[in-house]
């Protein structure tokens, strides 16, 4: 296929993880500009039409035959996109359509320009658009128990925004269920001493996304992975 010169296209892979996704996967994966030839879905066991709504779209699928969890489906589309060596950075992104792609280039333009491992996207230097006042306590909770608990010190630790160069993506290996898998990324920059950033960026909260966002009992399910983790680590 003939590319076009005036957009040259990205060597960075765009991680989703999609469970249950389907009123919106379709169209945050059209709304990815053509320059970024590599988009990865991990179907994670959707009971709901998010397969067929994939298969409409430019996108690679890997589908879990069961729900393993968000941090599952992120492990296995990294996993994925190294098999290509052509791949300098890999990108998670959220399904729902939260994250802007403007901010995903601004990220890769930082983390070639500054040569760290990851760049994580924070919703507390930059803004948020319509997000609920306990979403935004429940968040800066986390932040103050994930500084403490891993000595990474980050203004926002739960936002699915990220970009990481192959190194840092090497040694991810995530295993934690749902969405502790955030926290133990941050582990993984501790362990790994990996270099990091933290970088402006925009959360736009929809109606859709505030009816599907996480619940306190789910934040307490997160705390509690965590803290085991650290204890079978011991």
């Amino acid at each position: 296929m003939r590319k076009n010169k005036s957009t040259p296209t990205i060597n960075a892979a765009i991680i989703i993880p999609a469970y249950n996704e389907g009123s919106a996967v379709r169209e945050t994966v059209d709304a990815i500009p053509s320059k970024f030839t590599r988009i990865v879905c991990v179907n994670d066991g959707s009971s709901d039409d998010t397969l067929e709504q994939l298969q409409k779209t430019r996108a690679e699928i890997i589908s879990h035959p069961i729900n393993l969890g968000q941090g599952a489906a992120l492990q296995t589309g990294i996993e994925y996109a190294l098999t290509n060596p052509n791949i300098k950075y890999l990108v998670t992104y959220d399904a729902d359509g939260q994250h802007r792609i403007e901010d995903v280039k601004s990220m890769l333009k930082y983390i070639q320009a500054n040569k760290v491992d990851i760049v994580l996207g924070s919703r507390f230097l930059g803004k948020t658009e319509n997000m609920p006042w306990v979403k935004g306590v429940i968040l800066k909770l986390a932040v103050w128990f994930s500084n403490i608990t891993t000595g990474v010190k980050l203004t926002d630790t739960h936002n699915g925004l990220r970009v990481m160069n192959r190194h840092a993506a090497e040694r991810m290996q995530l295993k934690m269920p749902d969405f502790a898998h955030a926290s133990e990324i941050i582990d993984r920059i501790a362990e790994e001493k990996l270099s990091y950033a933290e970088v402006p960026v925009t959360i736009v909260y929809t109606d859709y996304s505030r009816a599907k966002g996480q619940s306190m009992i789910n934040s307490i399910n997160i705390v509690f992975d965590v803290l085991l983790g650290k204890v079978v680590k011991k």
